[in-house]
């Protein structure tokens, strides 16, 4: 059997360091956090973990916006402790991927500030700028996805700069060479650094249309979904020419041409687009681009049998070359536990142990985020404590990404669940100190215990790592599918809902699989299927 690369059907895990472990006593976590925490990252079984920025940052988007690649924010700590964060993690065959944020950077970042001095300087043209129409407003109608118009007037040039994100997020000009290569020196710095990989946030933003088009329209009954509200205008338009640019796939081949002369370096790309999975598709085709993809299509507030298959089964027929990656959750959306519940208030324990074995059993790589093996809900964060600007602006309707964002729970007998010293950059959840790491731990049948049972089996059966994927119709709310791998098929079948089911199948001598979250059984031409049971057997 060919030796299969190792990001093939990898669980990595997602860190936001801000809000991990903090060893400074500054309420803020930091990379020394990271390396005392590795252990307890080992004990999950994932593979890799992927580290959100800690570069420097004035942190206007806490740390999205960039305005040194090179360098970490002191905030994080510093060079050498990053050098010690790789060692310690490849000690323990821990790969460490880290945030590249391309298409933007911030405008303090030294570039920014030459280019915006004068139309004729050496970076001039390093950014996206363009002179105000006949009447003085906005080059054309593209829009922010923090909300309002996506142009900002310079008055140093008289002209605006395009910033997709935050005002303070002047977008790269990916049409000069220029920008390119150096964008691809401060990448090839860390592959120097001996870093595995990256996640490449917001992709498909890199290049912008030439001619500056307008976006279309977009009828009102087509705005709801991929995470924007009605009352975000941001949703009102097709984004067809802010983003998505066919110029941005040979962008693409450069990335791997690079990464290739590091053998067993890997790219994730972050993707958010009118056809998000039409796009994870181009962007990871022909060997020569991206290696997985990764979309928000299931961080959205969708949770029925019916979409979770379309969803995949969508992508399996047009991604018929990449390698597709699946998340449940991640540090911009609100925290699945809570966004997919269906039982009352508190979270159902059975529910996310069921989703994180959903989620494991899909075709792909695995991204998971920190507090999803502990089962964390939302928090709710009062406003006055609110850091995000996104949830600031769009306050009350929307109350922005701080919710998934509060600090890891440690312990619930520590202060700040010892996550810190001091009161931390954002309120410590209550009930997720009944949650903790540490009492959790203690207990057999805890969330997080079984998530480490679980990812522990997921590493011994190839079919879920490598396997292809073949969808059994089903009624809501059972999702069933097999995997095939090597000439073995498992079959997988999940009850999404809190209510007794049953599955019409016959099988032949199924060898069920003998572990303790397989809570399905089959007898006499059927599987029956307590509340969020899982059913594992061989055919």
């Amino acid at each position: 059997m060919a030796q299969q690369q190792w990001w093939k059907g990898a669980v990595i895990y997602q860190i936001y360091p801000r809000s991990f472990q903090d060893t400074n006593g500054d309420g803020i976590g930091d990379l020394p956090g990271i390396i005392d925490r590795l252990d307890y990252i080992k004990s999950l079984g994932v593979d890799a973990i992927w580290i959100s920025p800690f570069f420097k940052s004035p942190m206007k988007d806490f740390g999205y916006d960039i305005s040194d690649y090179r360098d970490i924010d002191p905030m994080f700590g510093n060079l050498n402790d990053f050098d010690t964060l790789i060692e310690q993690a490849h000690q323990r065959n821990i790969k460490i991927i880290i945030d590249q944020v391309l298409s933007h950077t911030s405008n303090e970042h030294q570039w920014f500030i030459d280019s915006r001095q004068s139309a004729d300087n050496e970076k001039s043209d390093w950014y996206v700028w363009a002179d105000a129409k006949p009447d003085g407003s906005a080059p054309n109608n593209w829009l922010s996805i923090f909300g309002g118009t996506a142009w900002q007037w310079e008055p140093r040039r008289c002209q605006y700069y395009l910033h997709n994100f935050l005002t303070e997020q002047p977008d790269l000009n990916f049409h000069n060479p220029d920008v390119r290569k150096a964008v691809l020196d401060n990448v090839e710095f860390w592959l120097k650094k001996g870093v595995d990989g990256f996640r490449l946030d917001a992709i498909n933003f890199c290049y912008h249309d030439a001619q500056l088009r307008d976006n279309p329209a977009k009828p009102k009954a087509l705005r709801q979904g991929r995470g924007f509200s009605e009352d975000n205008p941001y949703a009102f338009q097709y984004h067809y020419y802010n983003n998505t640019q066919p110029e941005n796939l040979a962008f693409m081949q450069e990335i791997r041409t690079l990464l290739d002369r590091y053998p067993g370096t890997v790219s994730l790309g972050e993707i958010s687009s009118e056809d998000s999975l039409q796009t994870m598709a181009e962007y990871t085709a022909d060997d020569d681009k991206l290696h997985m993809g990764y979309s928000f299509e299931l961080l959205t507030k969708d949770y029925s049998a019916q979409y979770i298959r379309e969803t995949v089964s969508t992508l399996e027929s047009v991604m018929t070359q990449g390698w597709p990656c699946w998340a449940f959750s991640n540090h911009d959306v609100e925290r699945v536990a809570s966004r997919w519940h269906i039982d009352g208030k508190s979270v159902n324990n059975q529910q996310v142990k069921m989703l994180s074995a959903l989620l494991g059993s899909l075709r792909g790589s695995v991204c998971m985020y920190q507090g999803e093996e502990l089962g964390l809900s939302e928090a709710d964060v009062a406003f006055e404590d609110l850091q995000d600007p996104y949830g600031i602006t769009f306050w009350p309707n929307f109350k922005g990404r701080d919710g998934c964002r509060t600090p890891m729970p440690w312990t619930s007998e520590h202060e700040n669940a010892g996550f810190s010293t001091k009161a931390p950059w954002l309120p410590i959840c209550n009930e997720h100190t009944l949650r903790s790491v540490k009492q959790q731990s203690q207990l057999s049948d805890s969330v997080l215990t079984y998530f480490q049972a679980f990812m522990a089996w997921r590493k011994q059966i190839p079919e879920l790592l490598y396997g292809d994927i073949e969808f059994v119709e089903t009624a809501e709310p059972i999702l069933a599918f097999y995997r095939h791998y090597a000439n073995k098929t498992i079959l997988c079948v999940f009850n999404l809902s809190q209510t007794h089911e049953a599955m019409p199948i016959e099988l032949n001598n199924p060898q069920q699989c003998k572990l303790k979250h397989n809570t399905g059984s089959y007898n006499k031409g059927k599987i029956d299927l307590p509340a969020f049971a899982c059913y594992f057997a061989y055919l």
